[in-house]
């Protein structure tokens, strides 16, 4: 079994913002492949199901992003799921431009909170994480409210082919695995001209 997990924060005030794009990519994939909600276990829904031929695990963890380490260590640990392997972990990234995706076997946290605890509770960096570009921070701003706002008309438009993107680099690290997804996707996606 595969656990793919979404980092995002939970509650209404939240939905759509640049820090849930993790959650968005989850939603993606329920909708899509038809994956029921099995409700909530430590601290996550949690669905199971099959994609490309494959038993998943889909999780939105609950406890906020600082604290999504523990409820998908917990996770892994009820389905028997070796991190190193088998654990997709997807999230935004300030560091990519909006809609830009970029898969990675392991590596640090690259300053994302949620990374951090994830690594912190699993006690490894070894496992897969896609990567979705939300802009940096522009001039001035506070990092919180720049993560927690919401795109622009013309941003939107972008992640949301990029949440799409997502979901179909998930679909085919299960089926080809993760060299071949990252030979399709992380290349530079061209910005919008109107963003």
């Amino acid at each position: 079994m595969v656990m793919i997990a979404g980092l995002g924060n939970p509650g209404r005030e939240y939905q759509g913002t640049r820090h849930n794009i993790g959650f968005d990519v989850i939603d993606e994939l329920i909708d899509r492949e038809g994956i029921p909600s099995s409700g909530v276990k430590y601290h996550a829904m949690y669905g199971t199901g099959i994609i490309q031929g494959q038993k998943v695990v889909l999780v939105k963890p609950l406890s906020y992003m600082n604290l999504s380490g523990d409820p998908i260590r917990q996770l892994a640990a009820y389905y028997r799921i070796d991190p190193e392997k088998d654990l997709i972990v997807v999230c935004d990234d300030i560091n990519l431009m909006p809609g830009q995706i970029r898969i990675r076997k392991g590596g640090s946290a690259g300053g994302h909170n949620g990374m951090k605890s994830i690594i912190s509770s699993l006690g490894t960096q070894q496992f897969t994480r896609v990567r979705i570009g939300v802009g940096s921070k522009p001039s001035g701003y506070d990092l919180a409210d720049y993560v927690l706002g919401h795109f622009s008309s013309a941003e939107r438009r972008e992640i949301d082919e990029a949440v799409k993107d997502a979901a179909d680099a998930v679909a085919q690290i299960l089926s080809e695995g993760v060299d071949t997804a990252m030979n399709r996707f992380n290349k530079k996606r061209v910005p919008d001209p109107q963003v």
